[in-house]
């Protein structure tokens, strides 16, 4: 997809809406980055998975995702050998246990046996890490009972310092007026006394520091020298013992880097996709078929960056032989919400995100989603209107074909009338004979007639009341519609010899086409049918969900068969079953070629046998070699000593 028309129809303003559901910064960019998927299986399980995170959501409670602060940091600092610090490991241990509650949280998700809640077991339980980390760690530094000797030096440490603090509490006390202070004062790590600028040569002992006006000198007293020396000793070796603890610590997350890497790219998935299932609840959205016939059915769709409340649903079918629709109607009556409405919610799909749509809707796969909307002025590229759109549509024939979807306004604008509406037909035309999906608004009353007698093409407008002269925002396709400009002005009282003027200069003065055929009782009966479609699309959403969530199945262990077709998690890789589980609920895969074990927690049955195989299917075709089924047929013909069939090992199996 280009930038420019992820830009143009606001997919980025999605993106950004996703994103701050999400609670990782990981996740975030990776949202952000997120763009429609070409594949129409990555694309359906995109979504299936959005719908199976919505499930789970609205069923369990909000995930015990983390938001993964200092990880990935503290992760690269372990490749450059560095010693993680007491903070490092805080965040570590947290993270540790956001992954820990998460697979608890998808161990009761399996219930529904969706294929996200299989993700918890890529999830390693590290407790054992997270467990030695606290019991080092306490408010954010080494803790006394890290280990015996740094307890034993804390405790020294301790009763020197009270010794120190005794003899400088007797020598203020005994000397008061020599002193700024009545307190012990701590400099650079020593215990000394502030003493005042005229005593300080009263005191024996070692200035350490001195006060900003200059009138107090700190003084570490000589009848404490040997106590301070002996305290400075401890603190090294408290320095020495806490910096080992840190070293022991950080080898252990070492030695498990590996799996906290896996717990890093599972929690990141599972991020992203809850962030999708937490806008499809906001939106009130549902999930929508996606297909590869191109056909595209959108039915109570709502622009998801409008007000809710007032947005007007659309409904709106392109395909089954209509390549492509031509929307006219009045200005500001919401032609251009109405495109950019399809190929936003196309966009969102095909990312397998859910639609804020009625049910029955359905979207097909395209290559590429192309548009010119706005006037692209460009003044540093001096681009007037009209070159900008020739210039993007240029772009757009270049690129488009019969997997496109191809969306334009106000086609043909921006220059002389009669050339521009030319230039119109011509694109059209080109657009059709590339058998890609279109769709374009316009005022030219040619292109109506042209779309009307165009197979391929079909008209469509946008209502509008004539009685408020307010635009009613609803769809209608098969007819063509009109600016309303000279009823609109009549209404508003533009002189009756002016608007003769311009309607012969329009319409000429021998009868033709009369501009003022939509009748107003029409118009009112429209309005009342939206009213009712709108409250129907209202019940269909409110129900759509509840239709989404799977059945809790029971005995997963037990409905494997041999040759079913199933995805194994978390790799997600297709394989097909040799063997039934045995009682430990395990079951032989065949996974391209080579046969394993595979607990059946980690299997999600795709398609039976039944499904894909006769009733008397030869599965030794699927399972065994060739040189084994010709020595089978050799056996059952008559016995001959030579010939050998081999088994794999089961040991190959694990």
């Amino acid at each position: 997809m280009r930038n420019k028309d992820i830009k143009t129809l606001e997919f980025d303003r999605i993106l950004e809406m996703l994103a701050e559901q999400a609670m990782s910064e990981q996740a975030k960019n990776c949202i952000l980055e997120l763009r429609p998927y070409l594949n129409e299986g990555e694309a359906k399980h995109k979504m299936q998975e959005t719908t199976e995170a919505r499930c789970i959501l609205e069923s369990i409670g909000t995930p015990p995702l983390s938001s993964m602060k200092e990880v990935g940091k503290l992760m690269v600092l372990l490749m450059k050998d560095a010693m993680l610090v007491p903070e490092q490991l805080v965040s570590l241990a947290q993270f540790l246990t956001s992954c820990k509650r998460m697979k608890g949280y998808l161990k009761k998700a399996e219930l529904f046996d969706s294929g996200v809640a299989y993700y918890g077991n890529s999830i390693n339980d590290l407790s054992e890490l997270i467990e030695e980390i606290e019991k080092a760690i306490r408010n954010g530094a080494v803790d006394d009972g890290a280990s015996p000797q740094l307890k034993n030096i804390r405790r020294k440490i301790e009763g020197i310092g009270t010794q120190i603090k005794v003899k400088l509490d007797n020598l203020l006390r005994s000397k008061r007026e020599w002193f700024a202070d009545a307190y012990v004062a701590t400099r650079n790590g020593r215990y000394t006394l502030p003493v005042k600028k005229e005593y300080k040569n009263q005191i024996s002992g070692t200035v350490i520091d001195a006060s900003q006006s200059g009138n107090t000198y700190f003084i570490e007293p000589s009848a404490v020298n040997k106590l301070q020396e002996e305290l400075a000793v401890l603190c090294i070796e408290e320095d020495n013992e806490i910096r080992k603890i840190l070293y022991t610590l950080t080898a252990l997350v070492e030695e498990n880097a590996q799996h906290i890497h896996i717990n890093m790219e599972a929690m990141e998935a599972l991020d992203v996709i809850f962030a999708k299932a937490k806008l499809s609840q906001n939106m009130q959205a549902i999930p929508v078929e996606l297909t590869t016939k191109r056909s595209i059915v959108i039915k109570a769709g709502r622009h998801p960056l409008l007000d809710q409340k007032i947005a007007v649903p659309l409904d709106f079918q392109i395909g089954d032989g209509i390549e492509g629709v031509i929307i006219t109607g009045p200005n500001t009556g919401g032609k251009t919400v109405a495109l950019k409405t399809v190929g936003l919610l196309s966009m969102m799909a095909q990312s397998g995100l859910h639609l804020p749509i009625g049910e029955g809707s359905e979207v097909c796969m395209h290559n590429v989603i192309l548009c010119d909307i706005g006037d692209g002025q460009s003044i540093t590229e001096n681009l007037s209107t009209f070159s900008s759109h020739i210039t993007n549509i240029i772009e757009i024939l270049s690129i488009a074909n019969n997997e496109s979807l191809v969306l334009l306004d106000e086609l043909g604008s921006g220059t002389d009338p009669a050339e521009g509406m030319g230039i119109a037909v011509a694109v059209l035309e080109e657009l059709k004979n590339k058998k890609c999906l279109f769709v374009a608004t316009t005022h030219y009353p040619e292109i109506k007639e042209f779309a009307k007698h165009t197979e391929g093409l079909i008209n469509a407008k946008m209502a509008f009341d004539r009685e408020s002269l307010q635009p009613i925002y609803k769809l209608e396709i098969g007819e063509a519609g009109e600016s309303c400009a000279l009823y609109i002005a009549k209404r508003l009282g533009f002189p009756p010899h002016m608007l003769q003027r311009a309607y012969s200069q329009v319409y000429g003065d021998g009868g033709g086409r009369q501009p003022y055929s939509y009748n107003q009782a029409q118009a009112q009966a429209d309005f009342k049918v939206e009213t009712t479609s709108e409250l129907t699309a209202k019940r269909q959403e409110s129900n759509a969900i509840q239709k989404q969530i799977p059945k809790p199945q029971q005995g997963r262990s037990s409905r494997f068969n041999m040759g079913d077709s199933v995805m194994v998690y978390p790799q997600k890789l297709i394989g097909i079953v040799y063997q039934s589980a045995d009682e430990k609920g395990e079951v032989i895969v065949q996974i391209k070629g080579k046969k394993q074990f595979v607990n059946h927690k980690r299997l999600k049955l795709l398609a039976p046998a039944s499904e894909l195989y006769p009733s008397d299917y030869d599965f030794s075709i699927v399972f065994d070699t060739v040189e084994n089924r010709k020595a089978r047929r050799d056996i059952s013909k008559k016995h001959n000593p030579d010939v050998i069939i081999t088994y794999e090992n089961e040991d190959d199996f694990k």
